[in-house]
């Protein structure tokens, strides 16, 4: 399961890299694109506030979720966790393609340097290493059973 969230995680990172350094070859060569002031008031605490949803509130919120759906339950099967580490992923790696949009549309500092922050945040804390994994599967008393259904 950990080899196969290491997967996953990095096809949907490397392209928000690939993008930072394509933007950045492409800044080195071409004159910056530049939004006009009355949207940058707009979008830039759009831009934010996304970036905060899927980087803090929205693992949050799917976690507790997922918790209150199995507190009836004895035991969580494997492909349940996995299911539900792959979501988790997918829902913070999409702060890393925020900031990508920010950089791209050159946004205030004060913005562009929170949704960073909040990018690195949700790269670094839903990192699917095995120290992590291990503690879910301890939470939420995932099953060691494999039923022929599951392919882990």
């Amino acid at each position: 399961m950990h080899s196969r969230l290491k997967k996953i995680y990095y096809s949907l990172l490397g392209p928000a890299i690939a993008g930072f350094i394509a933007l950045g070859v492409v800044r080195s060569i071409q004159q910056p694109f530049v939004l006009p002031a009355h949207l940058v008031a707009v979008i830039a605490p759009a831009i934010f506030i996304l970036a905060v949803v899927f980087a803090v509130a929205g693992p949050i919120l799917f976690r507790s979720f997922f918790a209150h759906r199995q507190r009836n339950h004895s035991r969580v099967s494997k492909s349940e966790l996995f299911s539900f580490e792959r979501t988790l992923i997918v829902i913070s790696l999409v702060a890393p393609y925020l900031a990508l949009a920010a950089s791209y549309l050159q946004l205030p500092r004060f913005h562009l340097v929170g949704i960073l922050l909040l990018a690195f945040y949700a790269v670094y804390y839903h990192y699917p290493s095995n120290k992590r994994i291990t503690f879910d599967r301890k939470i939420f008393r995932v099953s060691d059973s494999i039923s022929s259904d599951e392919v882990l």
